[in-house]
């Protein structure tokens, strides 16, 4: 039987399309766009979706998310993880590797590839750089490249040896594979909790200084110029950061990075109440740092936001600030938050570039498009809609985030990937 959806009236937001702009009704069937026209008369056995100031995007992508599974299923698996990257509208991810075990091998890329095949979103996972992720000796990559990983890190773990980096970047050459870099340089301040200024000193808790992320920034700038090679960095937090990509950048450097939606919103001033739950690595940084980013953002050198998805189970996030754990929840939330406070700033169509279609060109993978005869990967959003986050709407196994009882502006309808609809209500 013919599987039909319809779209009334819809704004179309897609720079790649020549519909962008335009309020049209979509047919979708059997997976792909049909019909897009001003009006489309509806047929019988056809599913209409017909909501006052409804968009439509290309499926939203998430760079950098961490489930946890396999390992540490206490803190999400791989069905919550996908459930709550559903709902905050995401058709995509990156899957960072898990420590316990490391994502290091063929079989482990394939477990996670293969677990969304029948769902409305789509795992991409990141192999790891380093057997075992311990920084010694380079993991198969090529092996999981064949059996679908899409990129190379450590993840949240750097890679210290300088040699190890360049002997990975130059093999990923190979078969275009790319390895990204968590430019953290953990000796320098191993105690480190929150970013070091007026504020940690203030709280009396150990800082980490910039200098921990811009050395080893441009140690792999350095080196990925020397390889000819493709890095991206994953979360940078600080204005010497866009500074040293920008410069990259002009030189021709094969060179992206990415930030955290949280780092384009907050500063370190979050934490002077020791708020646990604003503790991220790399540190939220100062104002000025903060304002680097946007004007990062909005000139194109930071490529895209990510949520950078951390969750952590309550056994590490309520006991003594210095003692809990790096990160937060976020999958479910961060494109109503960049809806909330940057689509004044960069505009609804500059979100959706950095949310869906840089992500998955910086991958290499396919580009969704809401044109004729395309396959269908499509987010619903209304992006003037009102709404509170709150603890039950949280579909996360964790609860380690500073924003319940949060009122946002811009709100997830639901999600159609190829025949599989969502929808959040």
């Amino acid at each position: 039987m013919s599987n039909k959806i319809l779209l009334k009236q819809v704004c179309i937001i897609d720079p790649n399309s020549s519909h962008n702009g335009k309020n049209m009704d979509i047919l979708l069937e059997d997976g792909f766009i049909k019909k897009i026209n001003k009006s489309i008369p509806t047929e019988k056995n056809t599913k209409v979706v017909d909501e006052k100031g409804l968009h439509v995007s290309p499926g939203l992508f998430d760079f950098s998310v961490d489930f946890g599974e396999p390992g540490d299923e206490h803190r999400e698996t791989l069905e919550t993880g996908c459930e709550a990257a559903i709902y905050g509208g995401f058709t995509g991810f990156g899957l960072n590797p898990t420590t316990t075990p490391p994502r290091d091998n063929k079989s482990a890329i394939s477990f996670c590839k293969n677990f969304t095949n029948n769902l409305p979103i789509e795992a991409f996972p990141y192999g790891c750089v380093s057997k075992d992720m311990n920084g010694e000796q380079l993991a198969e990559m090529y092996d999981m490249t064949k059996a679908g990983a899409v990129a190379f890190t450590d993840f949240n773990k750097p890679i210290r040896q300088s040699g190890l980096l360049s002997r990975a970047l130059l093999y990923a050459k190979n078969f275009d594979g790319l390895v990204i870099s968590f430019p953290h340089d953990p000796t320098i301040a191993p105690k480190g909790q929150m970013n070091e200024g007026i504020n940690s000193t203030q709280m009396g808790v150990d800082g980490i200084p910039v200098l921990s992320e811009k050395t080893f920034l441009n140690r792999d700038l350095y080196i990925n110029e020397y390889n000819e090679s493709r890095i991206h960095f994953n979360i940078i937090s600080a204005a010497s950061s866009v500074e040293g990509v920008s410069k990259a950048k002009k030189a021709n450097q094969d060179v992206s990075c990415g930030t955290s939606i949280y780092h384009l919103l907050f500063d370190d001033s979050m934490l002077l109440d020791f708020n646990s739950n604003f503790k991220f690595l790399p540190p939220l940084r100062t104002s000025s740092d903060r304002n680097a980013l946007l004007e990062g953002l909005k000139n194109g050198t930071i490529d895209l936001i990510t949520s950078n998805h951390q969750p952590n189970d309550i056994e590490s996030t309520q006991v003594e600030f210095t003692q809990a754990s790096f990160g937060a929840i976020g999958t479910q939330i961060a494109f109503p938050l960049a809806l909330t406070h940057l689509k004044e700033f960069i505009g609804i169509e500059g979100i959706i570039s950095k949310m869906s279609i840089n992500p998955r060109s910086i991958l290499h993978l396919d580009i969704p498009m809401i044109e004729e005869n395309h396959k269908v990967n499509i987010t619903m959003y209304n992006p003037l809609e009102k709404w509170t986050f709150s603890k039950k709407d949280n579909k996360s196994i964790s609860k380690n985030t500073p924003l319940f009882d949060t009122e946002l502006e811009g709100k997830v309808f639901g999600t159609i990937l190829e025949n599989q609809i969502h929808l959040n209500s």
